[in-house]
């Protein structure tokens, strides 16, 4: 057979194998490359504030309200602690109320990178999800705002005494005759015959100081509690213990009344208590005050945020850069006499209703909340799933109130005002609370929920305590992509310390206790309208693009190696394939 002159084109199989590779590549390319950065660009246009934007109105009205419940620790035996028992509780609850958050924008910056606002906050009591506890349950729970009053005053009129006489002292101590008299005594000290004059001398000097001394044991302070103690009674509705028997709703929402119709110094007391401002404390329209945990959060807010809108770097969308227009608090001790910033007092991340976009196995985040006057770190977990939507898990870690002191650097959260209380040597709590005092201006301490983590100081004095990290841990479920919180909880417990005041009656038999009043969880969990939009707008098209990325890539490299194992197979043969 004579052979072809013809130039011998390319197999057909072999142009197939180079076009599958090309799709391969191209399916390579777009997978890891364009459509990443085609989404990355996408996501950063939609979490950026920009007035009018899609993301601007969910931000100024968060599209679901959030839930908030609370448990109440119910005492069963008020009268037994009055005369030295261990207490027992019981939780009661959850009273579950739909929160609902609107912020009034002020402004936006210049340049559009921050935005000012204000966010109000309307509770709405959910009874389906409440059921079967209602607002009308009656209660017995820890008299918050008479033991505050009562440790408050002592511990200010104490302290009001003990500096004037840290003044007289020091001035007695700088007076020429007395620095002579103890320069003689050092020389003369333990050497006969003059050990008797050195003890004299002593006399003379401490003779001195009494007279000029003012202590907690001083008449006048003395009177002061005595008057007190005889008109608790007038200011707080004749209590018979340190518990009050009301209703859920009085003691969350509508108040505790007190200081009904006060006469002579009650109504001073009273005038005294309604002058220091306390949020807690309203006034009512017949001149009595009342105390809630959470009336004055209900309505208008007061605190004025500037956030960062993303503009010029998406990893700070949402950040709070200031809170009534300081980017510092003032709350905590700082780092120096100097007035340098202390850690504790640093404002960090997002008020937690949302988060920076783009996040990563590993890595950590912010929130701020206010209640608590803090910045809380939140650590990566786990891989998690919700609805079918990816994510990852964040959780507090061991330095939220757990590790706090000297030993931890974070010494700034040790403010020592707390006297006859169970705390270390140094003034700091024990491991797992947190003194409030400065944040409230009430002598409130945050534990986790059932005193999770705590030492065992603090609970092995109260029985009925159940504490599980599955219920009662922080943490919240976060898309990683938008950071779009999907699911999650803050979760937080409010005590105050029990304990004996001196002259004070209704005290004097009292344990001294870490006594829990109420735990809340603040969170949220996407409902199906908000997972079936995040799916349409996100999931979804995810899922299309992987989907196309690997069909190229699969798809391209499959033909491609098919043609060529063809166009192998019939070389091998020593066929002369038809030609192109």
């Amino acid at each position: 057979m004579l052979q072809s002159t013809t130039p011998k084109m390319i197999h057909w199989s072999l142009i197939v194998s180079a076009l599958g590779v090309c799709v391969a590549i191209l399916g390579g390319y777009c997978g890891w490359s364009l459509f990443p950065n085609m989404v990355h660009k996408k996501v950063e246009q939609s979490v950026i504030l920009a007035d009018g934007s899609e993301q601007y109105k969910r931000f100024v009205n968060l599209p679901q309200p959030l839930n908030f419940k609370v448990y109440i620790f119910n005492v069963t035996n008020p009268d037994m602690i009055q005369h030295g028992a261990i207490p027992i509780v019981e939780e009661i609850g959850p009273y579950v109320y739909k929160q609902f958050r609107h912020k009034k924008v002020k402004h936006f910056s210049r340049d559009g990178s921050k935005i000012t606002y204000v966010q109000n906050v309307h509770f709405d009591f959910d009874a389906d999800a409440s059921a079967p506890y209602t607002q009308d349950d009656r209660i017995v729970a820890l008299n918050m705002h008479m033991n505050a009053f009562l440790q408050v005053f002592e511990r200010e009129i104490t302290d009001i005494f003990q500096g004037f006489a840290n003044r007289l002292n020091s001035r007695l101590n700088r007076t020429p005759g007395v620095r002579i008299l103890k320069r003689l005594m050092e020389r003369i000290r333990g050497k006969p015959p003059f050990s008797w004059v050195h003890g004299i001398l002593i006399s003379i000097i401490e003779d001195v100081k009494s007279v000029l001394q003012i202590s907690e044991n001083d008449p006048g302070l003395a009177l002061l509690l005595v008057h007190l103690n005889a008109n608790l009674k007038a200011v707080f509705n004749d209590p018979r213990s340190m518990f009050v028997h009301t209703s859920a709703r009085e003691y969350l929402f509508d108040g505790v009344r007190f200081c009904i119709n006060p006469q002579g110094i009650a109504k001073a007391i009273c005038n005294q208590i309604k002058e220091s401002g306390s949020k807690t404390i309203r006034e009512q329209s017949d001149g009595s005050l009342a105390f809630s945990f959470f009336g004055h959060k209900n309505g208008s807010g007061h605190d004025v945020y500037e956030v960062h809108t993303g503009k010029g770097d998406v990893m700070k969308v949402l950040e709070i850069q200031k809170l009534d227009d300081t980017h510092n608090l003032q709350v905590w001790l700082n780092a120096s006499t100097e007035g340098e910033t202390s850690v504790c007092n640093q404002i960090n991340g997002t008020d937690a209703s949302a988060y920076p976009p783009f996040r990563q196995r590993g890595d950590s985040m912010y929130i701020f909340s206010a209640d608590i006057c803090r910045s809380v770190q939140l650590f990566y977990q786990t891989d998690i799933q919700y609805e079918g939507i990816p994510g990852y898990r964040y959780s507090i870690g061991e330095n939220f109130i757990n590790d706090i002191g000297p030993e931890h650097d974070n010494e700034c959260f040790c403010v020592d005002k707390l006297a006859n209380v169970i705390k270390r040597k140094n003034g700091c709590l024990y491991a797992g609370a947190l003194d409030l005092t400065t944040c409230l201006d009430a002598p409130v301490i945050l534990t986790l929920p059932h005193m999770l983590g705590a030492s065992n100081e603090y609970r092995k004095m109260i029985r009925g305590l159940k504490p599980d990290a599955k219920k009662h841990q922080t943490f919240v479920d976060v898309q990683s992509l938008t950071g779009t919180p999907l699911r999650g909880g803050k979760r937080v417990q409010f005590n105050m310390f029990l304990k004996s005041i001196n002259r004070i009656g209704i005290t004097e038999n009292l344990p001294t206790v870490l006594m829990p009043a109420i735990w809340v969880e603040e969170g949220i969990q996407l409902n199906g309208e908000m997972v079936a939009f995040f799916k349409k707008k996100l999931i979804n098209t995810l899922k299309t693009l992987n989907i196309v990325h690997w069909a190229a890539l699969c798809g391209g490299a499959g033909v491609a190696l098919i043609s060529l194992l063809y166009f192998l197979y019939q070389k091998g043969r020593g066929v002369e394939p038809p030609l192109k």
